[in-house]
């Protein structure tokens, strides 16, 4: 893969989106109409299945990979991320984000602008404003203050980010990143900065993602600190298991001076000894689990790739 002559690299996965695709690539094209080097990734297409037809009619240099099946936008990425990052030279700019048009191409320099003028490794859009639903604003709201409590690090961002080409291979070599990039990003200990962004509107048609796949996204993020969140976890059920421990040695006091009625105390120690099981028996199990791998091994691209098609321009 040529990127030698690219300035700006965009990654963006892209499913049954041809349409949707070529509006980004002329906005893109526009946006940054110098050193653009776009990186599709199609991500198991059947009825439009994605070539490089589009960057020629456009002239916009860039590459179409494409996956054996569907993946979902994570891995289908963390897959090109992976081909990609050995190719990046110093200087290069790597860009991802999403095909829909919901990041919005002409962001793209502000991002780029935040990422050279300071310290960082990576500069992530923290959207300004959001044009979804009630429902979806409160469970996301939900989501973020769940993992910050099960994890200890705020989360409130998505795909779209820019990064120095040494940030691409830290990111390219973690296991992580099959599950959930910017759960990555925070776990790889780079230098992150934020650049509030307001969320575009999609170029066409509906989102294929659904709340099941959106809880699941949710889910994925946390399993990236897995480790963490059961150290927590532990922690909590060790303090309900201190608790009723204390409870109990207060019944037994009662019971003692005569100030429990009738049946109470049995049914209060039962209870108590029961949480004190369980708490303890569950606060066993994940420190357990910490010391087992977490299972997260990285993939060869290989395993997913089919087909690798270039421009004329970028040969």
């Amino acid at each position: 893969m040529n990127l030698s002559l690219a300035r700006v690299i965009v990654l963006t996965p892209v499913f049954e989106d041809v349409a949707v695709f070529e509006m980004l690539l002329r906005e893109l094209s526009a946006a940054v109409p110098e050193g653009l080097y776009v990186v599709a990734v199609d991500d198991g297409s059947v009825l439009h299945p994605l070539t490089t037809q589009l960057h020629e009619q456009c002239a916009v240099p860039g590459a179409v990979l494409t996956l054996k099946r569907n993946v979902g936008h994570q891995r289908a990425i963390s897959v090109a991320l992976r081909c990609i990052a050995p190719h990046i030279h110093a200087g290069q700019k790597l860009v991802v984000m999403d095909s829909d048009g919901e990041d919005v191409p002409a962001d793209v320099q502000t991002l780029l602008s935040s990422l050279g003028t300071t310290p960082l490794d990576v500069v992530v859009a923290k959207r300004a404003n959001r044009a979804e639903g009630l429902v979806f604003r409160t469970s996301y709201y939900v989501y973020k203050l769940l993992f910050r409590t099960l994890t200890g690090r705020p989360i409130a961002f998505g795909n779209f980010m820019a990064m120095h080409e040494g940030a691409a291979r830290r990111l390219a070599c973690m296991p992580e990143l099959d599950l959930h990039l910017a759960a990555t990003v925070l776990a790889s200990k780079l230098r992150v900065g934020h650049c509030a962004l307001d969320r575009g509107a999609r170029y066409a048609g509906q989102s294929k993602m659904n709340f099941v796949t959106l809880t699941l996204h949710g889910f994925r993020a946390l399993m990236v600190f897995t480790e963490d969140v059961l150290v927590r976890v532990s922690l909590a059920c060790v303090l309900v298991a201190g608790m009723s421990v204390l409870l109990a040695l207060i019944a037994v006091g009662l019971k003692l001076t005569g100030y429990s009625s009738p049946g109470w105390f049995s049914v209060a120690l039962g209870v108590l000894v029961l949480i004190f099981l369980q708490t303890g028996t569950i606060s066993l199990m994940t420190l357990l689990l910490t010391g087992v791998s977490r299972g997260k091994l990285a993939v060869h691209p290989e395993d997913h790739l089919m087909l690798v098609e270039r421009t004329a321009e970028a040969r």
